[in-house]
């Protein structure tokens, strides 16, 4: 997995009370209705010592909020799985 360091904030790990989180920009994965969902680039913060995360909950409220209003748009649900093939 990539990691891209970001900004040089950084505040105490509550995880583990000995490192630093910083703010890294990660792959972010995430099951939905038995669908893997991957967003490159993902804002996340990152313990140095432990590897601790907390992804960025202003990131995570938009996200919800297009994969919601992508489902009440259109009517569908996601796929449950792969397509069906012909042939």
């Amino acid at each position: 997995m990539s990691e891209e360091r970001s900004e040089h904030i950084e505040y105490p790990c509550p995880s583990c009370a000995g490192g630093r989180r910083s703010l890294h920009h990660i792959t972010y994965f995430a099951w939905m209705r038995n669908q893997l969902v991957t967003v490159p680039n993902f804002p996340a913060w990152i313990c140095d010592l432990c590897g601790a995360r907390d992804y960025d909950s202003r990131a995570v409220s938009w996200l919800n909020t297009i994969l919601s209003s992508q489902d009440r748009g259109s009517g569908r649900r996601p796929m449950a799985g792969p397509p069906p093939t012909t042939g």
